[in-house]
């Protein structure tokens, strides 16, 4: 494929990464109705399975760039897909949701090394404009397969072997990176060595982690409780110390000025509304499949795939409106869209829930949206400033998608509750106290309906069909589905009267 044997076995490393590493974001949301009544968990914790992971890869995303200039870029990657490897195994043989959290922080840790090593590893090796056009478009291939197929592929896993085999089967895949790496990359360095900005990069984690505790654990402690506002007050102090650490900083992690420029923060806010709501409802969609269908994970999988595969299909129709329309309209453009699905998903939520067809309209449209966007947005951001400034410009696209992800996932979650609830609240008007609803409305927003009778005794008597408990779900989703509509399409305004000049 290439001249050098050894840029064959580099590109088989980086794609192989970042295959498992989309996997690791697509897969798992098929298993957290499953993992819920498995592993005794709440419906916090199925929150936290997937956020312990974004979260990890945040931290970690800005200070592996600078660890891989100053140390070797090789070193670091192989560092992170060992670290990734072995936690994986510790994700597969855990026994309960605590473990479980944990280990998917460690792998997080692991797959944010592996993300932005790929791109630095890349971007030395294959230096001929053709070769390295190939590489990218086949990295680029790759990574949205394992996004694209995870949801099947994670079906496919529970229904034939075990949910433990969505983590082990990386353990494999691991090793064989590992020895491609160790064949093909090249060491490189920065002759350029930065200081780790530790206070900046520390400082936004602990705000984004105080945030997102505030919102998952918020409804349990009270918002208004003491704990949770001194929560909410460390969260605000540490990001106005992340302000501070930037602004003096002599090499930040976020260089703010960049933000000047029309055409950056009109794409910034692309990444945003990318994940305020697309990436964080497929979390919860299998939920829908499952609990509000009665669909198999299998066949909740394969649903699925109308929400990710146009994904793939929409990015090259993206690059020939960028060559007639300036990013300007196609950002705005591709959110509006994205918001328009979720529109359509909720008349279909509402019109009916006789399965995925009502919905299906709404699922495409929206990963039509998402292809016009995504890679618009990364050219964009990385286009708009000065080439010795592209890694930081591409390293603020990144954070702002996986701390927006972060968050909305655990604030969808939120919604998700807080609409069953209302719903039970209503239907069982005066019957059963706020506390037992409540608790039922955690166990129904997981797609637990077994878990029902230990929390509300009786609650089977009053709705012996389950018709109540299902059109809650159905309930919370539509409220789900309208404020995400509604969100993206108002960040679609404000970044078209961004770019706007």
């Amino acid at each position: 494929m290439f001249k050098d044997k050894k840029n064959t076995l580099t590109l088989a490393a980086v794609c192989l990464s970042s295959l498992m590493f989309g996997l690791e974001i697509s897969s798992v949301p098929v298993l957290l109705p499953m993992l819920e009544k498995l592993l005794n968990g709440n419906f916090s914790d199925v929150q936290w399975i997937m956020n312990a992971y974004t979260l990890a890869c945040t931290t970690v995303l800005m200070a592996s760039g600078t660890l891989a200039d100053r140390y070797g870029r090789k070193i670091v990657f192989i560092s992170g897909l060992v670290l990734f490897g072995i936690t994986s195994l510790l994700c597969g043989l855990a026994t309960t949701m605590t473990l479980l959290i944990a280990g998917r922080f460690l792998q997080g840790l692991g797959g944010g090394i592996m993300l932005i090593c790929q791109v630095a590893i890349l971007s030395h090796q294959f230096q001929d404009g053709r070769e390295r056009s190939l590489a990218f478009a086949a990295w680029g291939i790759i990574f949205g397969i394992g996004l694209g197929f995870g949801p099947l592929i994670g079906g496919m896993i529970l229904t034939f072997l075990s949910w433990k085999w969505v983590f082990l089967v990386h353990v494999p895949l691991s090793l064989l990176t590992l020895g491609l790496a160790w064949a093909g990359v090249r060491e490189s360095r920065s002759a350029q060595i930065q200081r780790l900005d530790t206070l900046g990069m520390v400082s936004l984690s602990i705000a984004v982690f105080g945030l997102i505790y505030y919102i998952t654990q918020g409804p349990a402690m009270g918002f208004t409780s003491a704990y949770s506002l001194l929560t909410l007050g460390v969260s605000a102090g540490c990001f106005l110390l992340f302000l501070y650490a930037e602004k003096t900083s002599d090499h930040p992690l976020f260089d703010f000025t960049v933000f000047r420029i029309r055409d950056f923060s009109g794409a910034i806010i692309g990444s945003i509304g990318m994940n305020f709501c697309f990436w964080p409802f497929m979390i919860y969609l299998p939920i829908y499949f499952q609990g509000v269908l009665g669909y198999s994970s299998l066949m909740a999988g394969t649903v699925l795939l109308a929400y990710t595969l146009p994904t793939l299909v929409a990015p090259p129709l993206a690059e020939r409106l960028l060559l007639r329309y300036r990013p300007g309209i196609v950002i705005p453009l591709g959110l509006f869209i994205i918001g328009l699905g979720f529109i359509l998903m909720w008349f279909g939520i509402r019109a009916a829930h006789l399965g995925a067809w009502t919905i299906m309209p709404g699922m495409l449209l929206s990963g039509i949206g998402l292809g016009l966007s995504n890679t618009t947005v990364t050219n964009t951001t990385t286009g708009a400033v000065t080439p010795d400034r592209a890694g930081m410009a591409s390293g603020i696209d990144m954070s702002a998608r996986l701390i927006t992800l972060a968050i909305n996932i655990a604030l969808m979650g939120f919604l998700l509750n807080k609409g069953v609830y209302i719903h039970l609240k209503i239907a069982f008007l005066g019957t059963f106290d706020n506390l037992q609803l409540q608790l039922a409305a955690e166990k129904i927003s997981a797609g637990n309906f077994a878990g029902l009778l230990e929390k509300i005794p009786g609650i089977t008597t009053l709705d012996p069909t389950g018709d109540i408990t299902h059109n809650a779900l159905a309930g919370g989703f539509q409220l789900l589905t309208l404020f995400s509509g509604i969100g993206v399409v108002f960040l679609a305004l404000v970044s078209f009267f961004i770019f706007k000049k």
